[in-house]
């Protein structure tokens, strides 16, 4: 629910903070005094389009903002985790207008879009009366809170599963489908690759092991006659390394026995002379392992160039030739294979779209059956709310085609006859902005325990009402506000004599400057508030005492002391 908004440097607000609590609040004060200021500020918190008309005169920005407690609201919790974005219990909203009319949102602090603002707070706030937020306008909304005003929600949980099935076959069908436009020619050229490749036989890792055999045989004459000569000069001459090393260990050996410090000498030395012999042995094999192969040279040469030419050809490295025959062989199966996976998975899409006529045919019925009661009930509500006559519908159809939906093939609209003898008309049509935050009041009334919004705001929903009407337009808030937060915008005494809460909004006017106040009112001050919009400024003992027991009638105990809101 909302806990607090702050506002500053927003239209004539210099700085304002209200707290809010739960149940029903009244928001009060003269025309022009700045009531439906508050609402068009938290409107632009949650994603509104800003102007540079918002931002106060000779500021430089508004700054809005306000604490939300999240803790029980569950969607609200889950969009916070998928944006990264969740923060224990509190949750912080700002909107940041600058004068020249750009502006920036932020959640928990980070920087969002303003779609995002407009999203999230959809999830907390409906504001009843202003057509831009005006959550029951929207087809989308009209079928969720028929349908969870009926429990469906097994019923959407298992044709949403179906549906996704059904879509996830259907994707498979039309690239399978897709590919067969050219599967023959596909095919034919497949096999002519594969069985170029298979005639060539590659092996893995043999272009690399070729390269070195062919390096070593082209210049085998070299590495034979460098061999050699080195292997004469270190062992074989008479004044071989190893002839000169070993007349020096001979020499060095007795020696060591007189000073001991030769010893370490000595042992280098020996050590020298048995690595170079094993050298020399290494370097001998290897001389004796190479020959001089024309015929070889010639055969690796053409393998190579074999290898390299086939993989020109299809425009690869020469070492990936193994695997791009293997993805060949791959797709060929895939594509022979097509008829076969293609017969299979057409004759499930067949029994996933006869699971889902089922299905989209029982959430028809149930619909039609939860339309016309929820209706009734609404319609019998409006008659308490100064609509006599006034008839509420919910058309439940099936679509013209065969359209499928997560959520069935229903068209789901809401429709209203204010006045008796007219037809109903779409909701979104009705022209009386009073007689729409009416009638959103009796549905949210009747669905009060459906709706996941916990803070409803209500703008002059007593607009040409009054009496008996009014007093039962406050009652059915104050309904409401056992279960949401509700505020309520009105000039009606009736409907803020039911409010748990009473918000009194001022305009203060100075020689310099106009601004908006807001304070709460308890005890004596709220009860002359009750008697001003009873009696206008004079206001006389009567008019306390009818001020009190409106109060009274309402639940409320004027003579208590004032506590802070």
């Amino acid at each position: 629910m909302l806990l607090s908004l702050h506002i500053r440097d927003f239209a004539i607000i210099d700085e304002l903070e209200v707290e809010l609590r739960p149940g029903m609040t009244a928001l009060t004060g003269e025309t022009g005094a700045g009531k439906s200021i508050l609402l068009d500020a938290l409107g632009l918190l949650l994603g509104d389009r800003a102007d540079a008309g918002a931002v106060r005169h000779a500021a430089e920005r508004a700054d809005i903002s306000a604490s939300f407690d999240v803790s029980a609201i569950e969607t609200a919790r889950n969009w916070l985790a998928e944006q990264e974005l969740e923060l224990d219990g509190e949750c912080q909203i700002r909107r940041v207008v600058l004068s020249e009319g750009r502006s920036r949102g932020y959640i928990n602090g980070s920087p969002v879009p303003i779609q995002s603002l407009r999203e999230f707070g959809e999830r907390l706030v409906d504001i009843h009366g202003q057509h831009e937020h005006q959550s029951l306008m929207k087809r989308e909304q009209q079928r969720q809170l028929l349908d969870s005003h009926a429990g469906h929600d097994k019923l959407l949980a298992e044709l949403a599963s179906i549906h996704r099935d059904w879509k996830h076959t259907q994707h498979e069908i039309e690239a399978i489908i897709g590919t067969g436009q050219d599967r023959d020619s596909r095919l034919e050229f497949l096999k002519f690759q594969l069985q170029e490749l298979d005639e060539l036989a590659p092996e893995a890792g043999e272009v690399v092991r070729l390269h070195e055999e062919h390096a070593r045989l082209a210049n085998a004459g070299q590495l034979l006659e460098t061999c050699g000569s080195h292997v004469a000069r270190l062992y074989d001459d008479e004044h071989s390394a190893q002839t000169a090393i070993s007349r020096a260990l001979t020499d060095l050996e007795p020696l060591a026995q007189i000073d001991s410090t030769l010893k370490e000498t000595s042992e280098l030395i020996n050590s020298a002379l048995i690595q170079l012999e094993e050298g020399v042995n290494l370097l001998r094999s290897y001389q004796e392992g190479l020959e001089l192969d024309p015929r070889r040279l010639q055969w690796v040469e053409q393998r190579l160039d074999a290898l390299h030419k086939v993989a020109g050809k299809h425009r690869i490295e020469a070492e990936t030739l193994t695997d791009f025959q293997s993805r060949l062989g791959q797709e060929l199966d895939t594509l022979e294979q097509a008829d076969q996976q293609l017969q299979a998975l057409e004759q499930s899409r067949q029994q996933l779209m006869e699971q889902f006529d089922k299905c989209a045919k029982q959430l028809h019925r149930k619909r039609v059956k939860a339309a016309a009661q929820l209706s009734a009930q609404v319609s019998d509500v409006m008659q308490t709310l100064g609509m006599r006559g006034g008839r509420f519908k919910i058309a439940v159809s099936d679509s013209a085609t065969d359209a499928m939906s997560a959520h069935g093939r229903d068209q789901i609209e809401f429709l209203v006859s204010t006045n008796p003898g007219q037809p109903p008309k779409p909701l979104a049509r009705v022209a009386s902005g009073g007689e729409l935050s009416r009638i959103s009041l009796a549905i949210q009334v009747v669905a009060t325990t459906d709706t996941h919004i916990p803070t409803l705001i209500f703008d002059e929903v007593d607009t040409g009402v009054g009496g008996a009407v009014a007093e039962t337009v406050g009652k059915q808030m104050q309904l409401l506000g056992k279960h949401h937060q509700v505020m309520c915008v009105t000039h009606l005494p009736q409907v803020a004599a039911q409010a748990h809460h009473h918000l009194q909004v001022t305009k203060l006017t100075g020689d310099k400057a106009t601004r908006t106040r807001v304070r709460p009112l308890t005890g004596d001050e709220r009860v002359k508030e009750i008697a001003r919009m009873l009696g206008g400024q004079k206001i006389t003992g009567s008019t306390l005492q009818h001020a009190a027991e409106m109060l009274q009638l309402g639940g409320i105990k004027p003579g208590r002391k004032k506590t802070k809101l």
